[in-house]
């Protein structure tokens, strides 16, 4: 069995200054928006009607190529669609005027997008840390919950599809206890523990392979698969998640612990704890969240009695909503949905929001649905390695990786280093959306790396 502590991955540096050739790269792609918007203005000063067009068009094809550029799948797909399709309108709208105009104006355009691809493109390339190749298990086990995600073992056919590629597959029944189910595929000699479920039970599984010191297989079968969206997994295609069981790759992660529970994503104090226990939340998670948190945060409502150190250690002041979790989130909304860069750095990530009753709902709310919360004035948010929450309440409700939970005071959370050896197909993503896509990318990324700095 290995020491957790003993398996702490070291941080990697910060990300480097960019080139002086990347600096030119971004000064390129704005100035030939720039010119873009010139040439279209010069040349149809006298058409008024067709002028703000053709500026719509531009602004479309570069900001449209600009954000494909940054995302991937259908964020991507529909971005480039909306390029191209603006690029075509403007042909279109230009092929009965001066030819020149036309292959001078998309010419400016396409290229604006290749600078621009080149200023961030080594921003975006980057890849996690520590990855090494490994052949293919021996004796895999993949354990299922066959009613996880409105039932898509069943849906993709999972239990067939592994016993195909040789991977033991073991049925979660009703009454079973997952992590004997987990122990006993150790005994019996697996060399590679995978879980298809939900975030709950991949955390349970995943201890007892990181108890082990065995390689972890998370095979997307939940609803939000929030684990698998921050290990790089394509969420939409479950059974192709199977190939790590082949020759894969593998590399290690960061858990996290309350307690002596292991959780992989976060755990929720305060309101969005509160929703959690709700028996309507996991039919309608969206609906009951805005349903609950204007009464809760409103005039009438109770603040939780959550005592816990600040960002200077010292006891800070009452917060409505407290997260905690395994790594630090793009957190965009209360409900804790959001994406990590990065699982890997030994930290556990802390959130907490403060709302004056009297004025600050509406804000919130308005930040919330806009997905900014962090600009909201009560939003604070630091790192560190352990943490401890107190009450004078009995028991605390808790949010754990989305399962309601009533726990004793004090709470204790603390980050495992480096614990968990996860294996990911060799074709998979390999990234977060948050460290592909890192947020503000297009013009604040292009003024970041002109000004020297990284488009992070």
């Amino acid at each position: 069995m290995s020491d957790p502590e003993q398996s702490r991955v070291p941080a990697p540096a910060a990300p480097a200054a960019p080139s002086a050739l990347r600096r030119l790269a971004a000064a390129a792609a704005l100035l030939a928006l720039a010119a873009a918007i010139v040439v279209a203005v010069l040349g149809f000063l006298d058409q008024p009607v067709r002028l703000p067009v053709a500026l719509v068009l531009i602004v479309v094809a570069v900001t449209a190529g600009w954000t494909a550029l940054v995302h991937r799948g259908a964020v991507r797909a529909l971005t480039a669609a909306a390029a191209v399709a603006a690029l075509l309108v403007l042909a279109l709208f230009l092929v009965l005027g001066t030819p020149l105009r036309l292959a001078v104006l998309v010419g400016l355009v396409l290229s604006s997008l290749a600078a621009a691809r080149v200023a961030l493109g080594h921003d975006l390339a980057e890849a996690p840390t520590g990855l090494r190749d490994v052949g293919p298990a021996e004796r895999g086990v993949l354990i299922m919950n066959r009613w996880s995600g409105g039932g898509k073992v069943e849906r993709f056919g999972l239990e067939a599809e592994a016993r195909r590629r040789g991977i033991t597959p073991v049925l979660l029944e009703r009454g079973d206890d997952l992590r004997a189910l987990a122990e006993a595929a150790v005994a019996d000699g697996a060399d590679v523990l995978g879980m298809a479920g939900g975030d709950g039970s991949q955390a349970l599984v995943a201890d007892v392979a990181r108890q082990h010191d065995l390689p972890f297989v998370c095979v997307p079968a939940g609803t939000r698969n929030h684990f698998a969206l921050d290990l790089g997994l394509d969420r939409d295609d479950v059974p192709a998640a199977l190939d790590a069981y082949a020759a894969a790759v593998e590399r290690r992660v960061d858990l996290a612990l309350i307690g002596d529970r292991v959780f992989v994503n976060n755990a929720s104090l305060g309101v969005y704890a509160t929703v959690v226990q709700s028996e309507a939340y996991r039919d309608a998670k969206l609906a009951t969240t805005a349903q609950v948190l204007p009464d809760m945060l409103g005039p009438g409502g109770r603040r939780l009695d959550l005592r816990y150190p600040g960002v200077d250690g010292e006891t800070s002041a009452p917060a409505d909503v407290l997260l905690v979790s395994n790594g630090v989130y793009r957190l965009d909304s209360l409900n804790g949905f959001g994406t990590r860069e990065r699982i890997d750095a030994g930290v556990l990530g802390i959130v907490t929001v403060t709302v004056d009753r009297a004025r600050d709902l509406p804000v919130l709310l308005a930040a919330q649905s806009s997905g900014h919360l962090d600009r909201f004035r009560g939003y604070r948010s630091w790192t560190t390695p352990t943490f401890e929450v107190d009450s004078a309440d009995d028991l605390v409700d808790v949010g754990v990786d989305g399962e309601a939970l009533r726990l004793p005071p004090p709470l204790v959370f603390r980050s495992l280093p480096g614990a968990l050896r996860v294996r990911v197909p060799r074709g998979a993503p390999g990234a977060a959306p948050a460290a592909i896509a890192p947020r503000g990318m297009g013009l604040r990324a292009l003024g970041r790396v002109l000004a020297g700095r990284p488009a992070r």
